[in-house]
């Protein structure tokens, strides 16, 4: 199970990600270069979305509701992207 630290520092790292996009803005970096960070940027979000949905859904449901397969697709889409 992912913790709200845990969170928390996946975010910081995309916010440093999107603060180093900016810098090669303003040194008119290579489009390429560019869009692999924001690429970056985009997978952390992405994933950090679907671990919140994830823990989100378990959390609200009775213990004897999370089946294997119920845990099995929570586990995708904490996974997804």
């Amino acid at each position: 199970m992912t913790t709200n630290d845990q969170l928390l520092n996946r975010l910081k790292r995309a916010e440093g990600q999107l603060r180093g996009i900016q810098n090669m803005l303003t040194e008119e970096r290579a489009a390429k270069d560019v869009l692999i960070q924001l690429t970056a940027v985009r997978s952390t979000i992405d994933k950090t979305i679907g671990l919140i949905l994830a823990a989100n859904v378990a959390a609200n449901l009775p213990a004897t509701a999370v089946t294997p397969e119920l845990q099995a697709a929570l586990d995708l889409i904490a996974k997804t992207k």
